[in-house]
């Protein structure tokens, strides 16, 4: 599929700095703590030129006056000087101790915010938005947000005193100095911003193409088996190299308009260097400064223009903060599944009775999926769903567990609206097996109690029997303590769905749903999983998703989907006399097998 990309610029980087200011409110008295200690340090270290300088003259003086040097003073001096260096470094050590400290507890609360906010996003969110662009603003903007924090705010801070600091030193040095001194610095200033004008749209830029460069690594690193069962290598990675390229083309750009303002810096403040010398060694020679102050302006000139320096770069960190900032904000501000009703209904005791009343729904508005559905289904039954492939079938479990809610119309179980529970409430009545199996990084009793922490042993272990999956777990090295690896790729296809199943056991919920269940397992092993749902299912309300209709033989109802109406209902025998659409469904199946 084609790559398209849309260049983005920050829409309001104000709005983004107060957001981050914001919620930096919490940490607001040990900023300002840190900040203090930066200030003091730094004006500390500005008074050390002023006492060189004082040293030179005084040693110049002594020697014209007396023809020896007078190292008295210069002694006293040099303790100060010490004294300086030392609370200034004292100071500066626990300004960073604070903010380090508090840019790690601000990282760890925001992922947190983040992990909280993925967890109350609807499914629709998932639907929509690619794996890579989450894990993008998970780890690379807040990893954004963290450096700007420990190292960015200080510099800022620092730089800004150090240069009003350094202003107002060589003004009482000298006035006509200091004037051309500071007469570059609208220049530099002008520069600059023009310069990170342009570099800011290819930081932002950069930052959405990453997070599609993250998606198509997931994307190929998990779909290696699909990928060479097709050959498609080779366009895979022609998808890639033209993110790749993209990225490429931004940062460079981002990276090299954002260093080209140090050149510009540099250029200009050398011409300073080179006014100053000129001029104050014609004010040493007519007698109007003393070579120490000379000395000691020039000290302060070389602690002006370093942090012109710096703020020449830290601007474009900025750009990329509020960029990341913009993400984050953007991301923590998705609309989250409506409220749970409050006052909400909960069933005490479940019989299992489902009614759907004429249900309306689209994922897209013009695209209609379920239109006008009705059908109840009596406490116990075990009821199929089947279809041809966008006909609604897996649309219709999601209403049901209300991973999504219908246009028009509602659910009922045992007579309640399932819109008036609780969505947690209503989820925790059914176990569910889907097709595409899920296990985490963990051992296999931690994997199949998952939906049933309590669950003993020996309840797990009769479970995997029933599942036809004991003597596969007890073959393993550690049986049911072994650990299964992050991509579940130290057992198979069939094994997983096995495991999966043996889960929704164990979970042991009044109603089931089984979406296409058995799909990866033999023929045997299918059999098996019959046996054991047919037990499983008794008098219990279950929906069973399958493409293979010879699995749902057996099923009390089947409801026969096309183009998200109900064409026709009944069991296996009486579907097949009316030699209808579930008769085709079924003949060519059975002629395929043949």
């Amino acid at each position: 599929m084609p790559v398209k990309f849309v260049k983005e610029t920050a829409k309001n980087p104000r709005n983004s700095l107060k957001y981050l200011l914001k919620t930096l409110k919490p940490f607001r008295l040990t900023i300002i703590v840190a900040i203090t200690f930066a200030i003091l340090s730094t004006i500390l270290a500005l008074l050390s030129p002023k006492i060189l300088g004082d040293m030179t003259n005084s040693a110049v003086a002594s020697i014209s006056e007396t023809g020896k040097l007078n190292l008295a003073p210069i002694k006293t001096s040099a303790i100060q000087l010490i004294v300086i260096y030392l609370v200034s470094g004292l100071l500066g050590y626990l300004q960073s101790y604070l903010l380090g400290k508090m840019t790690a507890y601000y990282t760890k609360s925001l992922r947190t915010k983040i992990i909280e906010k993925i967890m109350k996003l609807p499914v629709s969110y998932f639907d929509k938005v690619q794996f890579g662009d989450t894990l993008s603003i998970l780890s690379n903007d807040v990893d954004v947000l963290a450096g700007s924090l420990s190292e960015e705010l200080v510099q800022i801070i620092t730089n800004l005193t150090t240069i009003l600091g350094c202003v107002i030193m060589m003004v009482v040095i000298s006035a006509r100095l200091a004037l051309v001194a500071i007469v570059v610095v609208p220049i530099v200033a002008l520069s600059v911003s023009k310069i990170t004008r342009r570099a800011q749209k290819h930081f932002v830029s950069s930052r959405t193409v990453l997070g599609k460069l993250n998606s198509h690594i997931e994307e190929d690193y998990s779909g290696q088996l699909i990928i060479k069962s097709n050959s498609h290598a080779d366009a895979s990675i022609r998808e890639f190299s033209k993110v790749n390229e993209k990225l490429y083309d931004d940062s460079w750009k981002a990276q090299f308009l954002s260093s080209l303002a140090f050149p510009f810096v540099h250029f200009f403040t050398n011409l300073g260097y080179i006014a100053i010398c000129v001029i104050g060694g014609n004010l040493v020679l007519s007698g109007k400064l003393l070579i120490g102050n000379i000395q000691a302006f020039i000290q302060y000139l070389s602690k002006f223009n370093h942090p012109l320096s710096n703020l020449s770069q830290i601007v474009a960190t900025i750009q990329q903060t509020l960029a990341a900032v913009e993400r984050v904000e953007k991301f923590l501000a998705e609309p989250e599944e409506t409220p749970d009703p409050e006052p909400s209904r909960k069933l005490e005791t479940i019989k299992g009775e489902v009614e759907f009343h004429d249900v309306c729904f689209s994922y897209d508005k013009e695209k209609p999926i379920i239109k006008h559905f009705s059908a109840k289904i009596a406490p116990g039954s075990q009821v199929a769903i089947v279809g041809p492939t966008g006909a609604g079938k897996t649309t219709l479990i999601n209403l049901l567990m209300r991973f999504y809610d219908p246009d028009s119309g509602y659910i009922t179980i045992d007579g309640v609206p399932t819109r008036e529970m609780k969505r947690s409430d209503v989820r925790n009545i059914f176990g569910m097996v889907l097709q595409d199996t899920w296990l985490f990084s963990g051992t296999v009793r931690e994997n199949l109690a998952y939906g049933n922490p309590n669950a003993t042993l020996a309840e797990i272990k009769s479970s995997a029997k029933s599942a036809g999956i004991d003597h596969i777990i007890e073959s393993m090295k550690h049986a049911y303590k072994a650990k299964i690896s992050e991509d579940s790729d130290n057992i198979s296809a069939g094994e997983k769905q096995l495991l999966t199943i043996t889960r929704a056991m164990i979970k042991d919920s009044p109603m089931m749903i089984l979406d296409e269940a058995t799909s990866n397992v033999d023929t045997r092993a299918e059999q098996l999983i019959q046996e054991s749902f047919n037990k499983l299912t008794k008098n219990r309300t279950s929906f069973i998703i399958a493409h293979r209709l010879s699995t749902i033989r057996n099923a009390d109802l089947i409801l026969v989907l096309k183009d998200g109406n109900i064409v026709e209902q009944g069991n296996h025998d009486e579907l097949i006399k009316k030699n209808g659409f579930y008769a085709e469904l079924y003949n060519s199946q059975f002629a395929e097998t043949a």
